[in-house]
């Protein structure tokens, strides 16, 4: 069982963890060990709230494919027990964020003040690059 909140929590039946390989340097251990774990979660096939859903869906997500499943892949230690345990707490982290409302930004207008140092900034430097150009010998 992993639990996202004291509301939510997810069956272990739900996503499921496969051992690979592992990439990248590790000597001849890495090519004998499968150490490394894909994680893959089936967002609209789960047992999820329907805000959360809707929210991952929409997440710009590069773990997300476009059928809606999260695909991680944990190989950052070197025992697979860790990595299965690293790739379930990355997910519980990736549902959390989607829980949390954002504050909606208010937006706001540059001081007339402000928009004047942003003038003479420019006018400053436009100035500064004119000294670069070249010299007439008159």
């Amino acid at each position: 069982m992993l639990e996202i909140s004291r509301q939510v929590s997810l069956p272990d039946s739900e996503f499921e963890i496969q051992a690979v390989r592992a990439q990248g340097a590790g000597g001849q251990n890495v090519n004998k060990v499968a150490s490394a774990v894909h994680l893959r979660f089936d967002i609209g096939a789960s047992s999820l709230p329907a805000l959360y859903k809707e929210r991952l869906l929409v997440l710009a997500d590069q773990r997300i494919t476009r059928q809606g499943v999260v695909v991680i892949k944990a190989q950052r230690y070197r025992t697979q027990e860790q990595n299965r345990e690293d790739a379930r707490m990355r997910l519980r982290e990736l549902i959390r964020s989607v829980a949390r409302e954002r504050p909606r930004r208010i937006p706001t207008r540059p001081s007339k003040a402000a928009k004047r140092r942003r003038v003479d900034a420019k006018t400053r430097k436009g100035k500064h690059k004119a000294l670069r150009g070249r010299i007439d010998s008159e």
